[in-house]
């Protein structure tokens, strides 16, 4: 037998209970003849009430401090994991990210890993042990100062050990059975998928579904390491998520994956722009100089009577306050009337390969939309996607009236959402 990599999120370790259940997983995995390797998250919400007291104590806390107090909730995590564990009659050693070799540049709160270099948790797999490791962290090349991944660090860090270590799958494992047609928090009725590709999950991820995030899928994939979504509450099969169905799975690629929503993103409008070379070049300089990445992006015709344009495009909400402070620095360099910043909006797109082959599904998608009377303010396309821009307040219906319309409703039990308060 292999070596697997196991996630388990908040959820799964919210209490000693849930830590004990894990723990008895882990042991049984052990038994039947793997190497085990365990990227655990902090407990529960404890990132969220640690970037409370953050906030109560400093407005705009340092990047670097930052970092260390975020880091402290995976810390008592996989120490009481592996104690756990011990109880259960195996050993466990326990690693922070910078331990386990995880190496990343040195932007703090939402670095990126560079390289991998799992010495220690080779060294422990060899002498019997299970290896369990902080995720979400990991410590700068040139300063050797701690960081942290930013949101679904936890899956980056098992699929980057998975690939260091040459695992069989790196298993996620979280409080739903898998990966949804939609989120089985605002449609009852939404289908388990039993495979779905690479190049799915990276849209679904990057529209909003919250079962994987974008780099953790788009790491898998580069390196080819397949992953298995499933919940940490139940034995059942979950997803899997690869470039080939695995083992016996014989799946027929369906027109649409899934419906995706996203609730975190603000609009910003650029008026008055000169319809001329260069300025949506310097716009958008003037966002990248700051570090912002920006979603979906609109560019409306030009007034004949002013020559001047509007520009919108979104962005994360966190970000928006440094996007209006950036473009107003630049706005007499670019000859801008003004800004309009809105954050009360939601994105949902429609994913899935074998759109491009059929030509009705824009139709239907739009014709859902406007039988649920919601309003559409931006639209972005590509081949095996389509996302629009409504009223925050519309998105929950929106959501719902899509899936219906493309017959992804289930005929069977509801999806069930063992734990976790979506927060």
């Amino acid at each position: 037998m292999g070596l697997v990599v196991q996630k388990y999120g908040g959820s799964s370790v919210a209490d000693a209970e849930g830590i004990k259940r894990v723990a008895k997983r882990i042991v049984d995995a052990k038994k039947n003849g793997h190497q085990v390797v365990v990227v655990v998250s902090a407990m529960g919400d404890t990132t969220d009430e640690l970037i409370d007291l953050a906030e109560q104590v400093s407005p705009i806390p340092a990047g670097r401090e930052f970092d260390m107090l975020l880091t402290a909730g995976e810390r008592i995590a996989m120490a009481l994991l592996a104690m756990a564990i011990k109880n259960l009659g195996h050993e466990a050693q326990s690693f922070t990210g910078s331990q386990a070799g995880v190496i990343t540049d040195s932007v703090h709160n939402k670095a990126r890993i560079i390289d991998v270099t799992p010495g220690r948790i080779r060294t422990a797999l060899d002498e019997g042990n299970i290896a369990i490791v902080a995720g979400f962290q990991g410590v700068s090349q040139d300063k050797k100062d701690i960081t942290t991944l930013g949101r679904g660090g936890s899956d980056t860090t098992a699929v980057a050990l998975a690939a260091a270590l040459d695992a069989e799958v790196c298993e996620i494992y979280t409080d739903v059975d898998g990966v949804f047609t939609a989120d089985p928090r605002v449609v009852k009725k939404a289908q388990k998928i039993d495979w779905i590709s690479f190049e799915d999950m990276l849209e679904l991820a990057a529209s909003g579904s919250k079962v994987l995030l974008h780099r953790c899928v788009e790491y898998a994939r580069r390196y080819n390491i397949p992953i298995h979504v499933r919940s940490s509450f139940s034995g059942l099969r979950g997803t899997w998520v690869s470039n080939e169905p695995q083992g016996d799975q014989q799946v027929e690629h369906a027109i649409i994956s899934g419906v995706a929503h996203d609730v975190s993103e603000a609009k910003v409008t650029v008026v008055g722009v000169p319809d001329k070379p260069g300025e949506a070049a310097a716009i958008f300089r003037s966002i990248a100089d700051a570090e912002i990445n920006i979603d979906m992006v609109v560019q409306n015709v030009s007034a004949a009577s002013t020559g001047l344009t509007d520009i919108s495009f979104t962005l994360p909400k966190t970000e928006g306050r440094k996007a209006i402070d950036a473009l107003e620095k630049s706005k007499a360099t670019i000859g801008f009337d003004s800004l309009r910043y809105d954050d009360q909006i939601g994105k949902i797109s429609l994913v899935g390969a074998g759109m491009k082959t059929n030509p009705g599904v824009t139709a239907s998608f739009f014709e859902a939309l406007s039988d649920a009377g919601v309003n559409i303010e931006l639209i972005s396309t590509s081949e095996i996607r389509i996302s629009v821009v409504t009223r925050a307040d519309d998105v929950n219906e929106a959501v719902r009236a899509v899936h219906s319309a493309f017959g992804l409703d289930s005929d069977s039990d509801e999806a069930v959402v063992y734990g976790g308060t979506g927060r």
